[in-house]
């Protein structure tokens, strides 16, 4: 039984989690990876009591364990989402907001620097064994967030809200660099345009603009990896702290 409800919550992660919840992925990989993993840490996993499979509780819990598994997700994929936000406001300032591709992973539209740092925190992430450590924290969950505890859900779904907050200042942290770079550089055109009103600014402005704004970026990626450690740990964090139900 234990097993078997231990599939949702796994399942669930991994359809809602980064890399394995991309689009390319089918949901019978997703499946039966989450069956291999929940028959390898059956040991691992405290017993449930008893409870008749045809009964309303038993779709009770199996809608905990979905929650569950969706809301350490959610979290994981709060980071992700967070350079792709920085990657938004970094091209729409530098004029790449135009040229979009498709994300393979979520399967929408986004801004090539978006894409760009996307693919660089996901093999950051696998590098630093981001994976491995997010596998070692569902283990965990069922120790600190045993099957069918539905008052530790409750306070770990409360937590959810208040990253959106870290999401935005995040996302900002990462693109203020740039974006302060355009904006003086933006000053700096609206100065010459007073000046000398003859000069055409779209002409010359766009392509300068463009070329500050790639300058920026690559200047910025000097400090792209201390940046991403830091708001990892701190996503781990969270995630620990929506797995107990506890604030800190």
């Amino acid at each position: 039984m234990s097993t078997l409800l231990a599939i949702f919550r796994i399942g669930a992660f991994f359809a809602a989690g980064p890399i394995l919840g991309a689009t390319f992925i089918t949901g019978p990989v997703r499946a039966g990876l989450a069956l291999i993993m929940a028959l390898i840490i059956q040991p691992l996993i405290p017993a449930v009591p008893a409870i008749d499979p045809l009964s309303i509780q038993m779709l009770v819990v199996i809608g905990q364990e979905i929650m569950m598994g969706v809301a350490m997700a959610f979290v994981v994929q709060l980071l992700f989402q967070m350079f792709v936000l920085a990657g938004q406001a970094i091209a729409m300032q530098a004029g790449l907001g135009f040229a979009n591709m498709v994300d393979p992973s979520n399967g929408v539209s986004v801004p090539v620097v978006s894409q760009f740092y996307l693919m660089m925190v996901t093999l950051l992430w696998l590098t630093l064994g981001g994976h491995l450590v997010m596998i070692q924290v569902l283990v965990d969950s069922f120790t600190v967030q045993p099957i069918g505890n539905i008052q530790n859900l409750v306070q770990g779904m409360a937590l959810l809200p208040e990253l959106g907050s870290w999401l935005f200042a995040g996302a900002l942290l990462i693109a203020l660099p740039a974006i302060a770079a355009m904006l003086i550089v933006n000053l700096a055109f609206g100065i010459m345009t007073r000046t000398a009103p003859q000069l055409n600014v779209f002409a010359l402005g766009f392509p300068f603009t463009l070329l500050c704004g790639l300058l920026a970026m690559y200047i910025g990626l000097d400090g792209f990896l201390p940046r991403f450690e830091v708001f990892a740990a701190e996503a781990l964090g969270y995630v620990r702290e929506v797995m107990s139900g506890r604030d800190g």
